[in-house]
This record gives structure tokens, sequence and C-alpha cells, in this order.
């Protein structure tokens, strides 16, 4: 029988990076989302598309069996046979206001084309697709509130942006409350200042090789 994990379920831009890093705040390895199919990226997976959940669970349940806590795509989408492969486990659905999910995601993606992006929505970019995004997202979550609807102790379900967090989390999973506050990673000015401080890098360089 596989190990019991932590699996956060929620979709992207809904808190998974700090539930990454509170995730390793208590102890857990962790596994912060998988690239595939990205261009640029030296870790990313290489999956024949259109992307399947069959095809992509073969290739990341090495990295399940490996780690102890997840976040972030593709692990939200596998959620079903995820909850049949480790049983015990625990499932953490972070949610966010519709509309500012959306906002925030139109935001991230803009109108760029994914493969990851066809298989999470059936569109190929967000912008222009809102409504599409929407409407798979409340599906999402209405599917995991069915899911474990008569197994309450498997899931817990915050929202990052409103709730206290680390008394449900840590009673959740048992674990004790760290003394650090609970983290608020990867927020749309945390993003702007990275892009400001990296554009003023290459500025600089330019400069210096002019």
């Amino acid at each position: 029988m596989s190990a019991a994990k932590v699996f956060g379920i929620g979709f992207q831009k809904t808190g998974t990076s700090s539930l990454d890093e509170a995730f390793r705040i208590l102890g857990y390895r962790t596994d912060k989302g998988v690239f595939i199919n990205t261009p640029g990226r030296k870790s990313s997976l290489r999956i024949d598309p259109p992307l399947t959940d069959a095809k992509v669970l073969e290739r990341v349940l090495p990295i399940a069996r490996e780690r102890e806590a997840f976040s972030d795509n593709p692990w939200p989408l596998l959620f079903r046979e995820l909850d049949g492969l480790f049983p015990g486990s625990k499932f953490i659905l972070t949610v966010r206001d519709p509309q500012s999910w959306i906002a925030s995601l139109v935001r991230h993606f803009g109108d760029r084309e994914s493969d990851m992006l066809e298989w999470i929505y059936g569109v190929r970019s967000v912008r222009g697709n809102e409504s599409r995004c929407l409407e798979i997202y409340e599906a999402h979550n209405a599917a995991v509130r069915s899911r474990f609807a008569s197994r309450p102790d498997a899931l817990l379900e915050i929202d990052v942006e409103q709730q206290p967090r680390w008394n449900e989390l840590c009673a959740f999973l048992g674990k004790p409350i760290p003394s650090k506050r609970f983290p608020r990673a990867n927020t749309a000015n945390e993003r702007e200042r990275k892009q400001s401080g990296w554009w003023r890098r290459l500025k600089k360089g330019i400069g210096a090789s002019a």
C-alpha cells in the first residue's frame, strides 16, 4: 500500500504558492507543480499532445511516490486517481472569489497558448475564453466537494486570502502551529517587484556592454 500524502487540489492562482510554502514550513518534502511541454524549461516533461489524464498520470506518478505534499498543476486534475492510489491521503481545496480568480488567471497567461491550458480548460488560451475557464473552475470545485462529501475528514477547503489558515491547516494535518506567520507567496505585488528587479538588472547589463 502506498504511503498517505497531502495533495493541494485547488486550481492555479488560488494560493497554491502560499500553500506550498506552508507545506515546507511544516516539514514536508513538496512538489510545487510540474511543467509539461513548456518551452525554455529544462525541467519540463515532454508528453505528446493532446494531454490526457492517463498520459499525465503515468509521467508524474514517480514524483507523487517520491514527495509528500503537492500543489499546483497537474495535481488538481488527477485528484480522483490520486485518492485511489494513495489511500488515507489528505486533500486541500484552495478556492478564491471566481471573478478575482479569473482576473488573476488572465493577468498571468494573457494570450499565451499551451497544451496544459487545453488539457485543463479545453481551450489553448485564457483571454477571450474567460467564461469557459470559469465554468471549468466551478465544475472542478463542485466535483471535489462531491467526491469527499461522505469523507469530510479527508478534505479541507480554504480561501487563503480570507481565512486565518494556520489553525485550520494544522488541525487538519495533525501538525503543531508554527511560530512563523502564514506565508503569502507569489502575490501580484511580489511578481511586479521581481519583474522590476529583473528589468533593472537587464538594463544595467545592457549599459555595461554598450
